[in-house]
């Protein structure tokens, strides 16, 4: 990134971060108010289906996918993948988009559960001290998409012979997501539209921060085509 794309990059990111924010308090807006009569209703139907089905085997799975999407163990992740990325490619990319995605997610969490107030699903929660009204966002599926599906596409681009091997970081978010459900955390909205807009954070993130330096051409090359002569090798 150069020093005059800098500016345009932070104000971009800084209009997308809000725009997505007044998405997730649009839904949010929408979920406790026009659509709670139908919305709402469904949610809780099927809270107290899943919650009918629970069982001692699956409590311990889903204690499994909550751990994984703990804001420190998430958090822990990301920094982890970001340092030794950034150390073996020599790149600051790594810090950058792994922290910018996070840090997004985490705010987006703060924003939606202040201004929005929405009861947790009407069953047993086995997510003990957990606050009754802050349902809306799920700021553990928020934590799983910046963090996993974070390390993935940073992974992708940056180590391609990674691939084979990375791309069950895919299933971590749907995987929590399910795992909240089932421990009647989150009603199915809340897990939606949080996994849904975090995504689309991600995607802007790397849109405007990752793809184009990866895509920039090295700089033996360009300064080769600008003095006119062939790039070596």
């Amino acid at each position: 990134m150069t020093e005059r794309s800098v500016p345009r990059t932070a104000v971009q990111l800084v209009l997308g971060w809000a725009a997505t924010c007044a998405l997730l308090l649009g839904a949010g807006w929408l979920l406790t108010h026009t659509l709670a009569g139908s919305v709402g209703a469904w949610d809780d139907d099927v809270a107290r289906a899943v919650a009918e089905r629970r069982t001692s085997g699956l409590d311990a799975v889903a204690d499994v996918g909550t751990l994984l999407a703990e804001t420190p163990v998430g958090a822990g992740v990301a920094a982890v993948v970001a340092v030794v990325v950034a150390l073996w490619k020599r790149s600051w990319l790594p810090v950058l988009v792994l922290g910018l995605a996070t840090a997004g997610a985490g705010a987006l969490y703060k924003v939606g559960t202040t201004l929005i107030t929405r009861d947790r699903p009407p069953v047993e929660i086995l997510d003990p001290g957990l606050v009754p009204d802050h349902s809306f966002p799920s700021g553990h599926v928020g934590t799983a998409v910046a963090a996993y599906a974070g390390t993935l596409v940073v992974l992708w681009w940056l180590a391609p012979r990674s691939r084979r091997w990375v791309w069950p970081l895919a299933l971590v978010p749907p995987f929590v997501a399910a795992c909240r459900v089932y421990q009647g955390a989150h009603h199915v909205s809340d897990v939606v539209v949080s996994g849904v807009l975090v995504t689309a954070w991600l995607w802007l993130v790397v849109r405007l921060v990752l793809v184009p330096e990866v895509s920039r051409p090295p700089a033996r090359h360009s300064a080769a085509r600008e003095r006119g002569a062939p790039a070596p090798g």
